[in-house]
């Protein structure tokens, strides 16, 4: 990631914020329906899990400039998920759905340059995460 990534993600984060829930619903809508079995991993009320997602991006986007210091958090998430059923293909689905909430809401402001960051960024938390389950 560069520090020109890493700007345009946090700075689209801002405009995501205000909106998190309606994001949250989409990107459950837009997972499920890609994934319908992914639903059976959700057991609990999906507008919290929303919000519990829009805190940890927030938490993940703030923390791009010290990566260093999540790591041991994203490690945890990781091995939480892979005890929650999700599978290393998973991470592609929800990548996927991550990217179609994030055109969805930000619209024009959703350029190729502005996708290709959040894309990267997505990928080193989600390699860091699969890594982290495949561990133990």
């Amino acid at each position: 990631m560069t520090p020109q990534q890493i700007g345009l993600v946090q700075a689209t984060w801002q405009q995501v914020l205000p909106i998190r829930e309606t994001a949250a619903e989409l990107f459950y809508s837009r997972l499920f329906a890609q994934d319908p079995a992914l639903k059976s991993l959700f057991k609990g009320d999906l507008k919290e899990q929303g919000k519990k997602l829009m805190s940890m991006i927030g938490t993940a986007v703030i923390s791009l400039n010290e990566l260093n210091t999540i790591v041991p958090a994203v490690q945890a998430l990781g091995r939480r998920h892979a005890g929650y059923g999700v599978r290393p293909h998973d991470y592609s689905t929800v990548g996927a759905a991550l990217l179609w909430t994030l055109e969805q809401e930000l619209g024009t402001a959703c350029t190729a340059e502005v996708k290709q960051a959040w894309t990267d960024v997505y990928g080193v938390l989600a390699t860091t995460m699969r890594q982290a389950a495949e561990a133990g």
